[in-house]
């Protein structure tokens, strides 16, 4: 019997796990709270006028807002990097004000009461700001443009607002550029006016539904514009007009992702158009309201996309006009009610459209990410009022772990209970700000069910369960006993975890389940099985977000990493390292790697047998460097080039010039460069001269260089002449 630590597809220790939390100390970071407010806005105006090439913009903001208490005789507005130049009554009358870096206050000539409406005009300018709005000259990249990045608090540099996402206000943004210029923001386009004598046009954009500043955007250039459309409504994409045709097909699924989302919440999209625009300040996604924007590499030509598809990310963001924008965070210690949903979204599109085990696979990743964090970072609890900026607070406890939280949840409801208190949480608190209790109570009110303690353990406590798990068959009673303990370290607020868990048990006779709940730190599950089992699987149907062990014999995990779902045998494939000198461990994992219907399983069956490195399966491995799949030619390939034989690199060359993978050619490169070979340079020298996403084949090819240069300069510095300088 053998038994190794695992967390998901990551072998790591609990050691790790402990003492690599303590590298950063979260709980050093200031406390948090909501700020009260003393009035609501209801509506910006924003008309602004532009010049790209002097940088600057001019306008004003007209603002109407009710007071929320009595005696409301001054207002005090978030605003930097802005020059105010008046501020005006309704009626068009100076007011006083008082501008300092961060703030204007004006001051009223009358008191207003609770409720009333209150409306004035700030006047204002902007040149060249440094955060919130960016003016970028044309490179080879974009054109010249200006694009908006008001998340989480920077709308304030662009407009002067109440720069906190629990207040929501409709707008209208009305901008004025140079006539060959298109103008996009949130809403629907209510009208395009030609100043012909000033050489410009006015593009009049309304947001008649409410949402919070940090998604009110801008972005001005030479766009061109896909237009798409779902039924009634517009969907449409705004790339540079060097990138129209690959723009086509990368966009041409969100209308799809939008009537799958429609359908997964029960909420048809409420906005008026869904845009997407890209942009050389956005690093990923950002979810503005109706016009989300995107990074320039979200576009790339055809062959590009086996190895950096943005599908998932456009469909996060799409999903976002409901999870973050419909309803939105109350506070940045909630980001998970944006975020986590958001990323729980993007894998219901993935099994949706992918299938089942694409979708598991997602998730996984998600498990990981989370993992990777707890042990290299921190822990923290989901929901956390500890941050310097809000930023602190988009992690992966945010994004992924938060998913897979969800994910559980729904294992526990069941998938209509489940669904339902999404569609009725929606519906209840549209167009509102939330926090984790609106949710809770939304659970209590679509399902009867309390899940208060599930809230209490995996939302406002740190950590995840750790397993240890074993079993035992008796023959003669026909018994078998399922010993599970928890395992994790809860000096630091790491509860004991209350769960179900699904246990499934094959035997000659078939596959079985049963479904127990763990609530103690130690328990000990007796089940009645004829057979003696073939497989025992802790977690059928990879419900959990957990780290485990769990001893398996050399014949259960290779019965495993041929009979099992995807995950399982994924783990197998991983798990056998433990019967690495057995010859019938490198057996199965090479009939996987050759024969298994799913990618992962062939990558991690190969990645398993690069450990045991065995001659003989060098020509396995120069197969599977054929592969349909891209992420299992790369694995191949490494594996192939930590033997180090210069006798490879032709081969290495080869399949660099045949592969229709820019990754799998980078990889190429780098097997290269680890057989050594200085007659390999010219060859390299040449391959980065090719142009390629992210420039990843000149990035592995100069890296390439470089590492045998390093190799061969000892051997040249052995024949020089000994320094013999006393």
């Amino acid at each position: 019997m053998k038994k190794c630590i695992i967390i998901l597809a990551i072998p790591l220790t609990l050691i790790g796990l402990q003492t690599a939390q303590k590298k950063i100390d979260v709980y050093k970071r200031p406390t948090q709270v909501e700020p009260s407010r003393i009035f609501d806005v209801q509506h910006y105006r924003i008309e602004l006028i532009f010049d790209l090439d002097k940088k600057t913009f001019e306008g004003e903001n007209r603002i109407s807002l009710f007071p929320l208490i009595d005696n409301f005789k001054e207002c005090t507005l978030d605003a930097e990097e802005l020059t105010v130049t008046g501020v005006f009554d309704k009626k068009n009358a100076p007011l006083p004000y008082e501008q300092t870096d961060k703030h204007i206050i004006v001051r009223f000539a009358q008191s207003y009461g609770y409720g009333e409406n209150v409306i004035f005009t700030i006047k204002y300018s902007g040149h060249d700001p440094k955060q919130g709005l960016y003016f970028d000259e044309k490179t080879s990249a974009h054109p010249q443009m200006v694009s908006v990045a008001s998340w989480p608090d920077r709308a304030h540099h662009w407009f002067p607002c109440y720069d906190y996402p629990h207040d929501k206000a409709t707008h209208d943004t009305i901008i004025t550029v140079d006539a060959p210029l298109k103008v996009l923001s949130n809403g629907r386009l209510l009208s395009v006016t030609d100043n012909t004598a000033q050489g410009t046009k006015t593009y009049h954009w309304e947001q008649d539904l409410p949402h919070s500043t940090y998604l009110y955007t801008l972005a001005i250039g030479p766009f061109a514009v896909i237009e798409d459309r779902l039924g009634s409504l517009p969907v449409n994409s705004w790339v540079y007009e060097k990138d129209y045709e690959d723009g086509k097909w990368i966009f041409e699924k969100t209308p799809y992702m939008i009537d799958f989302f429609n359908k997964t919440y029960g909420y048809e999209y409420p906005w008026a158009k869904h845009g997407q625009f890209t942009s050389p300040r956005v690093r990923g996604g950002m979810e503005n309201t109706t016009a989300t924007g995107l990074g320039e590499n979200v576009i790339h030509n055809r062959r590009a996309e086996q190895d950096f598809s943005w599908e998932t990310t456009i469909a996060h963001e799409v999903a976002h006009q409901w999870w973050g924008n419909l309803i939105t965070l109350r506070t940045w210690s909630e980001t998970w009610l944006n975020e986590s949903f958001g990323t729980y979204s993007d894998y219901l599109y993935t099994r949706y459209d992918k299938g089942e085990d694409e979708g598991a696979v997602a998730l996984l990743r998600k498990k990981d990410s989370y993992l990777r964090e707890a042990h290299n970072k921190y822990m923290r609890p989901i929901v956390f009022d500890r941050y310097e900026r809000p930023q602190n607070n988009f992690d992966s406890h945010t994004y992924p772990k938060g998913a897979v939280v969800l994910h559980m949840l729904r294992f526990i409801l069941g998938d209509k209970p489940f669904f339902s208190t999404l569609s009725h949480f929606l519906h209840k608190h549209e167009f509102q700000a939330v926090d984790t209790h609106d949710f809770m109570t939304a659970v209590k009110e679509a399902t009867g069910q309390n899940m208060d303690w599930f809230f209490e353990m995996y939302i406002y406590k740190p950590g995840h369960p750790v397993f240890d798990v074993s079993y035992s068959w008796d023959k003669n009673t026909k018994k078998l006993k399922l010993k599970i303990s928890q395992v994790q370290d809860t000096s630091l607020g790491v509860p004991i975890y209350t769960i179900p868990v699904k246990i499934g048990i094959v035997t000659p006779e078939g596959r079985t389940f049963e479904k127990v709940w763990l609530k103690e730190k130690e328990e000990i599950f007796e089940f009645s099985v004829n057979e003696q089992p073939l497989l025992v699987r802790f977690d059928e149907g990879n419900y959990l977000l957990k780290e485990w062990t769990f001893e398996k014999t050399l014949d259960e995990l290779l019965y495993q990493l041929k009979h099992d779902d995807v995950i399982g045998r994924m783990w197998a494939a991983t798990e056998l390292i433990a019967f690495k000198d057995n010859p019938k461990t490198a057996h199965g994992l090479a009939s996987q790697a050759e024969n298994d219907d799913f990618w992962a399983v062939r990558r991690n069956a190969i990645q398993t047998l690069e450990q045991i490195k065995r001659e003989e399966d060098i020509d396995l491995f120069k197969t599977r460097s054929a592969d349909e799949n891209s992420k299992v030619r790369v694995t191949a390939l490494n594996a192939l080039g930590d033997y180090k034989k210069s006798e490879l690199v032709s081969f290495f060359i080869d399949r660099f010039e045949k592969d229709d993978s820019y990754s799998a050619q980078a990889e190429a490169l780098r097997a290269i460069a680890k057989c050594g070979e200085k007659s390999s340079i010219p060859f390299l020298e040449k391959a980065s001269q090719m142009e390629s996403p992210r420039n990843v084949i000149k990035r592995a090819a100069d890296a390439a260089i470089k590492e045998i240069k390093e190799k061969i300069q000892p051997s040249l510095n052995s024949f020089s002449r000994p320094d013999t300088r006393p």
